[in-house]
């Protein structure tokens, strides 16, 4: 049962307990449910009934419990408990693994994933003045309303019904795709920067994040063949300890470097991670603290260090540290900072990646409905910022042999790659192979 499976299955039980006459309340048109909060349990946890509780005159307590009785009838869910103010806790059965169920719709749907046909049947008329950003936007928003079975059409005409905030100047100098980053990612109301950030291969760049995440996908699939193994959808744990999958820095880790224009496996980590927790730029730039975890830093606002790695303790350090790299010199796009060691990197949970692919169907129905592709575009840095972290967990390390658990790993970064490719395309905008 994949999240969104599950969120229908909490509509469904909200439908039952109006029809039964337990709740007298407008049944809501969809129901959210998440990581289970502080205090929470289980595999997800859903507020519905803090929703349902004023409209239908009872106390969220009460709302919960009537909910509870018809979510414990539900194929696939093995126990509901009520938390907090009425915080409804879901435990999924053990063969209802939602990373499996969400890594087989997406490996049987591919690009189509998170295509509907929420829109089927309706026409969409777009008129827009004759402006680059809004052409690119409607040119856009028709292939994401073809997404979830409507059409759209484009007219140039008054009264205009979609006028975003036009672009400085001309971004054609920029290349088709970073262009079209440029005027897609920022919110229509927001005026889009038409600069060389957009270019720049460094994490401050969202549009490099992005397509760097995509690359990486395909150099660990490349290189898991080269190993003998392929993806196979299976069981993962809530959490994977980097420090036990060969993370950045650790010899013989297997990690994925980048090396001119094709990715190889390396001994000494490859190209560095982005973070532990989505993007980096927000994480504690204190190095010196060795329960923070890894983070880059550079010259500037988002602090990526060119100079030479911080050397862990004799004991413990795992090998020579790197030389030094002047700022003018042109190292690999996301270097390792620091030597990994017993204490400098802490589990990497998946929630973050799971979440943000089962949240892909809901966000591009969403631009749909709103006529919005920046919202799919935030969307696809959030997942690329997910998936980069989890990336290194996916070789195996050292003298260690591929096993049923690198197999799941590599399917579930293999459905990241997918989501990416899709959203990328439906935004205009190539998904590099090699980067």
């Amino acid at each position: 049962m994949t999240p969104v499976e599950l969120s229908r299955t909490v509509l469904s039980a909200v439908r039952r307990a109006v029809e039964a006459g337990e709740l007298v309340v407008a049944v809501p048109e969809r129901v959210v449910v998440g990581e289970p909060g502080a205090g929470g349990c289980g595999d997800f946890a859903t507020n519905v009934a803090l929703r349902l509780a004023r409209p239908a005159g009872l106390p969220p307590l009460k709302v919960a419990e009537v909910l509870r009785a018809y979510l414990l009838e539900c194929p696939g869910i093995r126990d509901v408990v009520v938390t907090g103010p009425g915080f409804l806790n879901i435990s999924l059965a053990r063969e209802a693994d939602p990373a499996v169920a969400l890594v087989r719709e997406i490996r049987e749907r591919g690009s189509a994933y998170g295509h509907s046909d929420l829109l089927a049947g309706q026409v969409v008329v777009l008129r827009v003045p004759y402006e680059v950003r809004a052409e690119v936007v409607a040119d856009a928003v028709v292939r994401i309303v073809a997404s979830q079975g409507g059409r759209a059409e484009v007219e140039h005409g008054e009264p205009v019904n979609l006028r975003p905030v036009p672009a400085p100047e001309d971004p054609a100098p920029l290349g088709a795709d970073a262009a079209q980053w440029a005027l897609l990612h920022p919110a229509p109301h927001d005026r889009p920067r038409i600069t060389a950030d957009h270019l720049a291969q460094r994490e401050s760049n969202p549009l490099f994040r992005v397509r760097y995440a995509h690359a990486r996908v395909r150099s660990v699939v490349r290189n898991a063949g080269r190993l003998g193994f392929a993806a196979e959808p299976g069981p993962i744990d809530t959490h994977v300890d980097i420090r036990e999958s060969g993370a950045v820095g650790v010899p013989g880790a297997g990690s994925v470097g980048v090396h001119g224009s094709e990715a190889v496996v390396d001994s000494d980590g490859g190209s560095g991670a982005l973070g532990v927790h989505g993007s980096v730029a927000g994480q504690d730039r204190d190095r010196d603290r060795e329960s923070e975890p890894l983070s880059l830093r550079e010259p500037g606002p988002v602090e990526v260090c060119e100079s030479s790695p911080v050397e862990a303790p004799a004991p413990t350090q795992l090998h020579e540290p790197a030389p030094a790299q002047p700022h003018n010199a042109l190292p690999t796009p996301l270097a390792p900072l620091v030597q990994a060691t017993p204490s400098a990197s802490p589990p990497t949970p998946l929630t973050p990646l799971l979440t943000a692919l089962s949240a892909h169907p809901r966000i591009l129905a969403a631009a749909a409905r709103h006529r919005a592709p920046d919202r799919l575009a935030r969307h696809l840095v959030t997942l690329a910022d997910a998936v980069l972290p989890f990336l290194y967990t996916v070789l195996p390390c050292g003298e260690e042999k591929p096993s049923a658990a690198h197999r799941a790993r590599l399917a579930l970064a293999e459905a990241a790659g997918t989501v990416l490719a899709g959203g990328l395309s439906l935004l205009g905008i190539d998904a590099p192979e090699h980067l």
